[in-house]
C-alpha cells in the first residue's frame, strides 16, 4: 500500500493533476480527523527549540520573554549547555521533573521523576515495557497480552517481535465501542488454555476507534486486572483530543488512587504518553513517557537497562516533551499565541470529527460510531458479496482491496480494518 501512494503520488506530480480530494503535494488521509496537513501551530515549541539549538539567536532576536527565558532554562540542564549532548538512558533529569510536575498537576495524585522514563515514542514505549515484562520462561507457556479488537495496527507486529502472544478482546461496537466487563473474562479464560496472560493493553482515547472511557468503565477494568493479576499498559497519547460534548479524559492513575488501599497498593501500571499525539503532533521529534506504579525497584533498574539500549532519546524531543505537557501560562508573553493556535486546532479537530461522521453515514453501505476522541474515524463497511467474492479470488481481504481500489481510483488512502486485528466484518481507519 505505501509503495502504492508514492506510485501515485509520482504519476499525479508528472502529470500535473491533483484530486480535489488529496491535499497540495501528497495524499490525504480522508478518515483521520487531524488537521494535517494544515497545521501550522506549535510556534511556542519551534521558537525554544530553535534557540536551544543556535543559542546566538538569543543576542538578537525578537523572541518573546518568555521563550528566551526558557530557552536558557534548558540549555542550563543540558551537559556542557548543549542539545548535541548524550543524556541518561532514562531521559534528563530537568524533563523527568517537569513531567512528574505535569501529572501532579492534570491528576492531583503525587508522582516522581523516578517514576517517570523518556523512551524515543511511545513505540519504544510499548517494546520495551513488553521486554521487560513478558520475557519467555523456559517450561512455562509464552508470555501473552490482551489486545482489543480493534488496536493500533502498529500493536500485533510489536507483540510478535517481543515474542509476546496477542489475546485477543473484542471492543462492543454497537456501544460505541465500550470496554466490555463479560468479554474480559472470556479472552483472558481463552487466553490461558495456549498462554501465560501477564498484561491488559488498554488504549484511551481509543486508537482507532475514537471511544473515550468514563471512570465507571476505568474502574471496572483495574478490579479486573487486580482479581487476574494482570499489569496495566494503558496507552494514553490522545488525552488531550477529547471531541465528543460531555466526554471527559480521567487517567487510569487518577481513578486507581481513588479506589481501595489494596488495590491501590498491589495493581501495578505503566502510562504512556507521546509527543506525536494529538495537539502537537510532533511526530519527527520522537519522545515519549512512561510512567510506572508500583513498579518493583529490581524492575526499574532492569527497565533503565533495556533503555541503554538505545543510547538516549533525541534531547530536542525531550525538550519538546516538556513544552507540550507544560505550555506557556496566564501572564507570559506567548501565552496569547499558545492559545490562539490551541482553540484553532481542537476547534478543527471537533468540525473535522463531526463532519466526517455525518458524511460517512450518509454513503451507501457505511456506518460509523462518533469518535469521542482521537485522531481517527472507524467505519464499517457492507460490502456486495460479489465484491467479497472476488477479493478472495485475489487472495487478500475485502476491505484490503477496497482500500486499494480508494487509493488507486480517487487518491485517497485509508487503511484496512484487519490491520487493526478486526475479523468478520470489513472497516476501514
Amino acid at each position: 500500500m505505501v509503495n502504492n501512494v508514492f506510485e501515485i503520488m509520482k504519476r499525479k506530480k508528472k502529470k500535473k493533476q491533483q484530486h480535489p480530494l488529496v491535499a497540495p503535494g501528497g495524499i490525504y488521509k480522508v478518515l483521520g480527523v487531524s488537521v494535517w496537513p494544515c497545521q501550522h501551530g506549535n510556534a511556542v515549541c519551534r521558537q525554544v527549540l530553535a534557540l536551544c539549538l543556535y543559542p546566538q539567536l538569543l543576542e538578537h532576536s525578537n523572541f518573546p520573554a518568555d521563550v528566551g527565558q526558557r530557552a536558557l532554562r534548558m540549555l542550563e540542564a543540558c551537559d556542557g549547555g548543549s542539545v548535541g549532548s548524550y543524556t541518561p538512558s532514562s531521559g534528563m533529569l530537568y524533563c523527568r521533573q517537569r513531567i512528574s510536575e505535569f501529572i501532579r498537576r492534570r491528576d492531583g495524585v503525587p508522582s516522581s521523576p523516578g517514576d517517570v522514563f523518556l523512551p524515543a515514542g511511545s513505540q519504544k514505549a510499548l517494546t520495551n515495557v513488553l521486554k521487560l515484562l513478558c520475557k519467555g520462561v523456559e517450561g512455562h507457556p509464552p508470555a501473552g497480552v490482551l489486545t482489543p479488537r480493534p488496536c493500533p495496527h502498529t500493536l500485533p507486529a510489536l507483540l510478535d517481535e517481543a515474542e509476546v502472544t496477542l489475546a485477543p478482546y473484542q471492543l462492543s461496537e454497537q456501544r460505541g465501542w465500550a470496554v466490555d466487563l463479560e468479554e474480559l473474562r472470556r479472552a483472558v479464560k481463552a487466553a490461558r488454555r495456549h498462554c501465560e496472560p501477564r498484561a491488559i493493553y488498554i488504549s484511551n482515547p481509543g486508537n482507532p476507534t475514537g471511544h473515550v472511557q468514563d471512570r465507571e468503565s476505568i474502574e471496572e477494568v483495574i478490579r479486573f486486572a487486580a482479581a487476574e493479576r494482570l499489569v496495566l499498559l494503558v496507552d494514553e497519547v490522545y488525552q488531550n483530543s477529547v471531541l465528543g460534548h460531555g466526554s471527559e479524559f480521567i487517567s487510569y492513575k487518577k481513578v486507581l488512587l481513588k479506589m481501595n488501599r489494596e488495590l491501590v497498593d498491589t495493581v501495578e501500571l505503566f502510562s504512556i504518553h507521546s509527543l506525536s499525539g494529538a495537539y502537537t503532533g510532533e511526530c519527527g521529534l520522537r519522545a515519549g513517557y512512561i510512567e510506572t506504579f508500583n513498579m518493583d525497584p529490581k524492575m526499574k533498574y532492569y527497565l533503565d537497562v533495556i533503555l541503554c539500549g538505545d543510547i538516549s532519546t533525541p534531547v530536542t524531543g525531550q525538550l519538546a516533551l516538556d513544552l507540550m505537557l507544560n505550555p506557556p501560562t496566564p501572564g507570559d508573553a506567548s501565552y496569547d499565541t499558545h492559545m490562539q493556535e490551541t482553540l484553532h486546532i481542537q476547534t478543527t479537530l471537533c468540525h473535522n470529527a463531526q463532519r466526517g461522521h455525518e458524511l460517512l453515514n450518509d454513503l451507501p453501505g457505511m456506518s460509523c460510531q462518533p469518535a469521542m476522541g482521537g485522531i481517527y474515524l472507524y467505519p464499517r463497511l457492507d460490502l456486495p458479496s460479489g465484491f467479497i467474492k472476488h477479493a478472495e479470488s485475489l487472495g487478500i481481504e475485502a476491505d484490503v482491496l477496497y482500500c486499494q481500489r480508494l487509493l488507486e481510483e480517487e487518491g485517497v488512502l485509508a487503511g484496512a480494518g484487519q490491520d487493526n486485528g478486526t475479523v468478520d466484518s470489513h472497516h476501514l481507519r
